[in-house]
Parts: C-alpha cells; structure tokens; sequence
C-alpha cells in the first residue's frame, strides 16, 4: 500500500507530507492527529491530495490552512471540483488559495452581518457569463453546506476567481479589465447624455464588444482595417466617432498597449446603434 511521509501536521485534518520526494497536501478527517514527523500516513486516509507546483501559491495555501475551519475547507474543495466539472478545462492552482481566502473572508462577513456592494456585478455577469452561472452553482453549494446565506453580489466576486483561474490570468488583471469596462460605459453615458439599461440587448452588445477589444489588445491582436468606412462614420456621426477615440486613448493608457485604429470603427457603429436607440 502506497504511504506517505509526514513533513509537518498544520492541524488535526491537514498536513504536509513526502512521497517520491515530491512535496503534498493531505486533507483528511484526522488526518494529523497524533501524528509525528516522519511518521507513515496510509494513502487510505488521505481524502483529498493537492500538489501546488508553484512555490509562492505553496507558501500562501500552507499560511491559509491552519486558519480555516473544515467546513469550508471541504466545501472550497467541492466547489473546485465543481468548476473543473462544469468548464471542463484545467485550473490554474491559485484559485486554491484565492477562492478559499475569498470565501473565507465572505463567510466572516455573511455572519457579522456586514454587507458588501459589488459595482460590477452587471458587467460580470454580461463580460463572463459562463463563469458566473457556475459561480451561482458555487453559491447554492456554499450555502447548503454551510447552511448561511451569502449575498447574491459573492456571485460577482466567484465569477473573476474562476475566470481567473481558467484564463491562467492574475485576479488583478480580470479585476483591472472589469473596472476598465465599467469606467468606459460611464464616459459613454455621459458622453452621449444617457442612462444605459443594463438589462437590455444593447448594453450586454457593447459590455462584450468592449471586452473583446480589451482582449485582443492584450493579445496584440488586430482586426481587419475599413478605411472607406472609416471616413463615411468620421463624417456621418462625429460625436460617437470622436467618442470612440476617447475611449480608446483611455484603454491604451490603462493597459499600457497600442490599440490599432481599426478598432475606432467597430466601437464608433456599437455607440452609433446605442445613441440611436436612446435619443
């Protein structure tokens, strides 16, 4: 029977442990009592086995573990279990520290009775709409096994951990792209003198369109020029053309990347459909 090494015992269903001098994670009911270092742990015990490659989410997860209660350390594993299911893709091995350290924190809040607003929660439902719909799943699992209820707006909040975790990207930076989305549909209400439906078809069309443009930024991506096009919106509809430029000056200095002037095309037709719409 396979077995493994006992490095440390964090706490009584935690532990580090060796086998083929290779470093884990075991989580288990009891899993530490009693034990001493070098002792043997039959792979039998071990329920969940975690093995964290990078050395800084190592050190994060061991610093966080020894402060969270059982309860939710099963249920943050059952959640990610659960978004691998469902997106059926590999994780970065952050969101193991990240999601557990969010919840944390939420079930803290949940019972101090303290409430926490979430000014994006519309934009990340439109930016990422399969990761928030598991991030509901994830809330419902969340308050069923814990038997609280959270605030709807932690949706919000799970909806970037998983996007996160899947795009391989740093929380900073999906957290940086919703703010840059929602502060350029500000300017535009305020450019074009109107207050956006958030629930309409127009505004998820231009909360994606401005997602997208931020990625293939990001990605360096260019799209196809339209020069003839170009010169009829500069022409024909000066204010949402001009509008577009702004808009764009303000993506290439929150993201630190030349946006390519086709862009001015596409964004110029989305702000001339809404302007129409409204006015």
């Amino acid at each position: 029977m396979e077995a493994y090494r006992v490095k440390k015992v964090l706490n009584n269903n935690v532990l580090i442990a060796i086998i083929d001098d290779e470093e884990v994670i075991l989580i288990g009911k009891g899993i530490g009592f009693n034990r001493k270092k070098d002792s043997a742990v039959p792979s039998t015990e071990a329920e969940k086995v975690f093995v964290l490659k990078n050395e800084k989410e190592q050190r994060s997860y061991l610093t966080l573990l020894p402060n969270v209660e059982k309860p939710l350390l099963d249920v943050t594993i059952e959640a990610i279990e659960l978004i691998s299911k469902r997106l059926g893709a590999p994780l970065n091995e952050h969101i193991h520290v990240g999601l557990m350290d969010h919840l944390s924190f939420a079930q803290s809040r949940t019972a101090a009775g303290l409430h926490i607003s979430n000014p994006f929660l519309t934009e990340t439902r439109l930016l990422y709409p399969n990761e928030y719909a598991i991030a509901v799943e994830v809330l419902h699992l969340i308050e069923e096994r814990l038997h609280m209820k959270m605030q709807p707006e932690e949706a919000g909040f799970i909806a970037l951990h998983i996007h996160s975790a899947v795009k391989n990207k740093d929380l900073g930076t999906v957290n940086a792209h919703s703010q840059l989305v929602s502060k350029l549909l500000g300017i535009i209400e305020e450019q074009l003198d109107i207050v956006l439906d958030k629930e309409s078809i127009d505004y998820m069309r231009l909360v994606r369109h401005l997602r997208f443009t931020i990625e293939r930024v990001e990605n360096n991506e260019e799209v196809e020029e339209a020069k003839a096009i170009d010169t009829l919106l500069k022409q024909e509809y000066p204010l949402c053309y001009n509008l577009s430029w702004k808009l764009i000056k303000i993506m290439q200095h929150s993201l630190g990347k030349p946006v390519f002037d086709a862009e001015a095309v596409y964004l110029t037709m989305h702000l001339q459909r809404v302007q129409h719409k409204y006015k």
